[in-house]
């Protein structure tokens, strides 16, 4: 599940620290499966400038939520993005990898330790990363295949650390309810790769590979910087709509 919501930087503190809250009374960790890595029932909380409020303004917030979840909920925090303080988890991918299991082993460990709590996972909600970024897209394409090596073919050929479109992060994924993979996409710089330029590039990686998609989607919501006239037929956008676009700039 994503969750967005647009504040003063007083209320968005309330409103992520009690999302939190709440969730850890509610959830137990152990038993939730996924496709996705995640190391707990809130698996990140990233604070994004918008209108008057600069990156600074985040990284304070994200500090401050921090050491509060970490005192009071008992919940350890890793701080990552432009909030990080060690330079190793500044990427996201950095913390989450290997899930919640390869956490539980390293988590008291001199390179892992969280920056704030206890060097322990809680026992049902796990950990919580928490940072500061700019806009990010989480895009999926969903393939007409359930060949998990084609997805993460294409994956590897789209993702800027293999050499592919800047500012593209990609894993290729299972979808065992629907009997197909998806190729699971974060565009981090829509400005450096736009929406159309992913799609196209998907495409063709697919067509070589005997696959074709079926359709995508956009989770949670995406800058009107981003959008273009015909997006939705474009993109193949499952369920899209217009309240799903934010004008950042206003």
């Amino acid at each position: 599940m994503v969750v967005t919501f647009i504040g003063s930087s007083e209320h968005v503190f309330d409103a992520a620290y009690n999302s939190i809250k709440v969730t850890s009374e509610l959830v137990d960790i152990n038993k939730q499966i996924g496709v996705h890595p995640f190391i707990g029932v809130v698996d990140v909380v990233p604070f994004i400038p918008l209108k008057d409020a600069k990156m600074r303004d985040c990284i304070d917030i994200a500090k401050r939520l921090g050491k509060k979840v970490a005192d009071e909920l008992n919940i350890p925090v890793y701080l990552y993005g432009e909030a990080a303080r060690n330079e190793k988890f500044k990427h996201l991918h950095n913390i989450r990898r290997g899930g919640l299991g390869h956490l539980k082993q390293a988590i008291n460990t001199k390179d892992f330790r969280p920056d704030f709590g206890k060097p322990a996972v809680h026992p049902t909600a796990g950990a919580v990363s928490i940072g500061a970024r700019d806009f990010l897209i989480a895009f999926n394409v969903n393939l007409d295949t359930d060949d998990l090596k084609i997805a993460k073919d294409i994956a590897k050929k789209i993702r800027e650390k293999d050499g592919g479109l800047p500012g593209i992060r990609a894993l290729g994924v299972p979808l065992n309810s629907k009997g197909i993979v998806q190729v699971t996409i974060n565009v981090t710089h829509y400005q450096k790769t736009s929406l159309k330029a992913l799609m196209d590039a998907v495409k063709k990686e697919a067509a070589t590979k005997g696959a074709s998609i079926i359709n995508s989607e956009i989770i949670g919501l995406v800058p009107k910087a981003a959008t273009f006239p015909g997006m939705k037929e474009y993109l193949m956008l499952e369920d899209f709509d217009e309240g799903k676009i934010i004008e950042t700039y206003l």
